[in-house]
């Protein structure tokens, strides 16, 4: 019986495809009765058996696959008997295990002695898995497996993807187990591990998203110099590489009788096609560093081991990390991909392929650039964005805040919808293709394919879908000057004016009324001002890329500084920071591709300099202005805990330099947040001192944590300790104890432990105890002081420790308590009300403050006790105090200042606390005075005057620190709260 005889369901099929399907069906009948007439003169099954007894779902599968694709029709009707080969293999419903398929084609090349044995086997194996890829990609047939397969469009990328490395790693075992007694092998590395060929994947192949028919875009390297051996002869491993590695290519791309199994394209290696084949990770090493380009870095995100030396592939891409991802955010790199944009789409206007999906307008390419551009920026910030993926990196930029949520839930449908065109359009013919075909009948094809009613229908949901995606491009990649014009704030003419005075291109008397409209004081210093910077050798020496971006934000920035109330304060504080990233251009692409981030910077440097000195020595700084949420909203404790402890772990665990520079990023970020905060009022005088204090708390705890880790990795702990966990610590005194730290405040520290002088720890060089608890005080130290590119931590006092600079860096809690109780002076005691525990052991700190209370707690002779307070609070005044001008205030150290009130305070827990010990409950003295009050000590009016004019002190030397100028203030401005602290001091302490 004929197979056309049984009945097909057309009635599934549009009527423009049922003439071309019924001729398919025929073909295969005529395929099938050849194939019956040979097996019948051999003896065989006939192959028609297996068609004839298809069911009714699987018919109705395979007439909807040949009514689409010419690809799959070929395929039958050369190979007949595949149809049941994959029934059997349950390939027609899911794709086979990677091991399954892996076995299948080891099998396939077992027997195979050359070349053309290899080429064969290998076209014949990627044409039947294609097979079952198209059958299942048409009829959506791949489910999602809670094993962690895909489904759907991604599941047919997947398996594409998956078969090419299977074929290139197969191919690769073969060619080296064919060459190896002729050329030998690589002699091994100089760790004597053994050395093959690393294959990376690049592009989409690299990401695991390979398309139908896409070509493989391969760079090929090896690990060390050498030459082989154990073969008849050696060959040099540039030259072995060189010659497995066009064995390998031909293996694949070559066109034979079987066709190609997959098309390699070579030209992303370093140099391109004028480049060697084959490089040495040395080599590729020194190429990215010394001349990658733009481009390389963009397919480089895509870079991922996928045959040959997979661990040593990892290990390569490692070291080109810092190439592709850079440490700051790189807005540059938004530049260099709209200038690739722009080149395609002149290519695509040029050649009329406005019907291209991947390059066309709101195609595949411009999905691809969104979350290009966030891994480039953000990347080396950003670790969760160092994927390979382009939906792993989409799906993880909501988490960032860097899209909303809502865009990616479009954006993702959208392109999985591109993606499945894309393959509908490469399965009709196994061919590399994105352009919307003309002919009728493919247009049918096509539509099915996608399960929509016509060709028109078709178009209208991707015309919504392009529009949809070229939104949220120009959105992303869209330069600031061609904004939607209700979105811009700056008439272009203005803008050109100020680019024509930048530019040099305007005399004075052309310039100043323009200067004078804008609010400049001083049209002729502004103009001075602006042309010298133009003209300096620093903007003339500019590469030609960097002046560009200069060129481009300088109209940007005047007029930033125009819209703000003293445009040329703005404007002379911000300048240093031009000038400081004028070799870091990547930050004058930041404020040009960000006008808010201008916007902020000018409000931040005109209120002060302070902010703006910071952001000039510490442009990385800059980062913190495109979140205006969190840079006028400093973190709490637990946030600070939280952003730290995600920075860090991003890190390698062993790179101790980038952890140092994380921490001090970290820190000036932080401390930026709480002066963004205190400039705009958006937080009390409290909050500032308190966040401060948490940042440098949170600091600490890492500092310490990384120095315990480091000691105890060289030299053990001792006896009874835990490596994991310090048991140490960190007692804050003077401004960081009483949770009252300053901008640039120094901490006064004091290190403390608990284990016994004698022993010693048990690690591979062990120290005796002391040592070891002395070596971590100093890495401590070292920590929070060497200086990188980001500066330092903080500048830290020791001299509070028992016996001061003369005492032990590290001393034992018992010898601290016998020092408090025999040999501390008045004004050590003094200092210990301010101290607190600020980092370390929880026992430990229960010691310390039972150690605390108890000598505060003391019964003190007043009289005496009033001595001691009162001269060492004379000797200050001698010291510091005095020093203001004839009717200035000297807020800190002048009598009735900030120093009598921390005094007054002081002298009120050394004499009261053994009556209300109460009093030594906190170190603040806020909460003295507070404590004061609530136990009858302190009338509540005279405790709100103290604390009223603390605040009112402490405020103003913020401002003070913020602006630049000298904590001072006039007599009269201050005279009702200096006039209560006197009172008080006079009769308390002067009686």
């Amino acid at each position: 019986m004929p197979l056309i005889d049984v009945p097909l369901p057309f009635t599934t099929l549009p009527a423009s495809l049922k003439s071309a399907t019924e001729n398919a069906w025929q073909r295969l009948s005529e395929a099938l009765e050849q194939a019956d007439n040979v097996a019948s003169m051999t003896g065989k099954v006939l192959p028609s058996a297996a068609w004839r007894t298809l069911s009714a779902a699987r018919l109705e599968a395979l007439v909807r696959v040949l009514a689409v694709s010419r690809f799959a029709l070929d395929t039958l009707a050369r190979y007949p008997q595949w149809l049941e080969l994959l029934e059997d293999q349950g390939e027609l419903d899911q794709a086979p295990s990677r091991d399954t398929q892996a076995a299948w084609l080891d099998q396939a090349l077992a027997d195979v002695d050359d070349d053309a044995g290899l080429q064969r086997e290998l076209r014949r194996f990627r044409r039947a898995r294609m097979l079952g890829i198209v059958w299942r990609d048409i009829n959506r047939t791949d489910k999602a497996e809670a094993g962690g397969r895909e489904s759907g469009m991604w599941a047919t990328a997947a398996a594409v993807s998956e078969l090419a490395e299977l074929c290139l790693d197969a191919a690769l075992g073969w060619i080296e187990r064919s060459v190896a007694p002729r050329w030998g092998a690589p002699a091994p590395r100089s760790d004597g591990t053994p050395q093959r060929l690393v294959v990376l994947g690049m592009g989409k192949l690299g990401a695991g998203e390979l398309n139908l028919s896409s070509d493989i875009d391969l760079i090929f390297a090896y690990p060390e110099k050498g030459n082989t051996t154990g073969g008849r002869t050696a060959l040099e491993h540039q030259e072995y590489f060189t010659k497995v590695g066009q064995r390998l290519i031909a293996a694949l791309d070559a066109m034979t009788a079987d066709g190609f199994a997959f098309r390699v394209d070579m030209r992303l290696r370093p140099l391109g096609d004028g480049g060697p084949l084959v490089g040495s990770f040395q080599a590729l090493a020194g190429y990215y560093q010394d001349q990658g380009r733009e481009w390389e870095r963009y397919a480089m995100l895509k870079a991922r081991p996928v045959a040959g030396d997979l661990e040593a592939g990892r290990e390569l891409l490692t070291t080109l990390k810092p190439f592709v991802y850079r440490r700051y955010l790189d807005f540059g790199a938004i530049e260099s991909l709209r200038e690739l944009k722009e080149m395609i789409n002149r290519e695509v206007k040029r050649k009329g392929m406005q019907g291209n999906i991947k390059l066309g307008p709101g195609g595949i390419r411009e999905v691809e650039f969104i979350v290009q551009a966030f891994q480039l920026i953000r990347g080396g910030r950003d670790t969760e964005l160092q994927v390979t993926s382009l939906r792993q990196a989409l799906v993880r930029l909501p988490e960032l805040e860097l899209l909303p949520q809502s865009v990616v839930d479009e954006l993702l449908p959208d392109y999985a919808f591109l993606r499945d065109l894309e393959h509908a359009l490469q399965a009709l013919e196994d061919r590399q293709t994105q352009t919307l075909p003309g002919e009728p009948l493919d247009q049918a094809r096509v539509a099915l394919a996608l399960d929509t009613s016509d060709w028109a229908q078709l178009m209208a949901r991707l015309d919504e879908v392009r529009a949809r995606v070229r939104r949220h491009f120009d959105a992303v990649i869209a330069a600031p000057e061609e904004e939607a014009p209700e979105q811009a704030q700056t008439p272009p003419a203005r803008l050109a004016q100020w680019r024509y005075l930048w530019r040099g291109e305007m005399e004075l008397d052309e310039a100043e009324p323009l200067l004078r409209d804008a609010g400049f004081p001083n049209p002729e210093a502004a103009f001075k001002r602006i042309t010298e910077l133009y003209r300096s050798r620093a903007v003339q020496g500019m590469q030609r890329i960097g002046f560009e971006r200069l060129d481009a934000l300088m109209p940007l920035l005047l007029e930033a500084a125009a819209c703000h109330p003293a445009p040329e304060v703005a404007l002379t504080r911000v300048q240093p920071l031009i000038e400081a990233v004028l070799r870091r251009t990547a930050y004058l692409a930041l404020l040009r591709e960000n006008p808010q981030a201008l916007e902020h910077l000018m409000r931040l440097c005109e209120a002060s300099p302070w902010i703006a000195a910071q952001l000039a020595r510490y442009p990385i700084l800059l980062d913190e202005l495109l979140t205006p949420a969190s840079l006028y909203t400093p973190a709490d404790r637990q946030r600070l805990e939280d952003e730290l402890r995600q920075a860090l772990n991003r890190l390698p665990e062993d790179d101790e330099e980038a952890q140092l520079e994380a921490l001090r990023v970290f820190k000036h970020a932080q401390t930026l947040h709480v002066a963004a905060s205190d400039i705009a009022g958006t937080r009390k005088l409290m909050n500032v001192s308190d966040y401060l204090t948490y940042i440098a708390e949170v600091v600490l705890d890492a500092v310490l944590a990384m120095a315990w880790k480091s000691v105890a990795a060289k030299h053990g702990v001792p006896e009874g300790l835990d490596a994991r966990r310090p048991d140490f610590l960190i007692v804050g005194y003077g401004k960081l104890g009483g949770i009252e730290l300053g901008y640039g405040s120094d901490l006064d520290l004091v290190f403390l432990h608990d284990s016994p002088s004698t022993g010693v720890t048990d690690g591979p060089r062990p120290i005796d105890t002391p040592v070891f608890f002395t070596r971590l005080g100093q890495r401590i130290i070292h920590l929070l002081t060497a200086v990188t590119p980001a500066g330092s931590l903080y500048e830290v006092d020791m001299r509070l420790r028992p016996s001061g600079s003369a005492g032990l860096l590290v001393t034992s809690l018992s010898a601290f308590a016998d020092y408090q109780r025999q040999h501390a002076w008045t004004w050590e005691h003094q200092a210990l009300v301010r101290a607190r525990v600020v980092a370390g052991s929880e026992r430990l700190a229960q010691t310390f403050a039972r150690v605390r209370h108890e000598i505060l707690t003391r019964p003190r002779e007043r009289g005496a006790l009033r001595q001691d307070v009162v001269a060492m609070r004379q000797k200050m005044r001698d010291h510091l105090g005095g020093k203001a001008p004839s009717g200035a205030f000297d807020l800190k150290h002048d009598a009735g200042g900030v120093v009598d009130i921390e005094f007054l305070c002081q002298y009120a827990v050394l004499a009261l606390s053994h009556e209300a010990p109460s009093l030594t409950t906190y170190s603040d003295n806020m909460r003295i005075l507070d404590a004061l009050a609530a136990s009858g000590y302190l009338p509540d009016d005279e405790a709100e005057h103290l604390r009223n004019a603390y605040l009112a002190y402490r405020h103003a030397i913020h401002r003070a620190a913020l602006t630049g100028e000298k904590a001072m203030a006039s007599s009269a401005a201050f005279e009702a709260e200096r006039g209560a602290v006197v009172r008080l001091w006079q009769r308390f302490l002067d009686t």
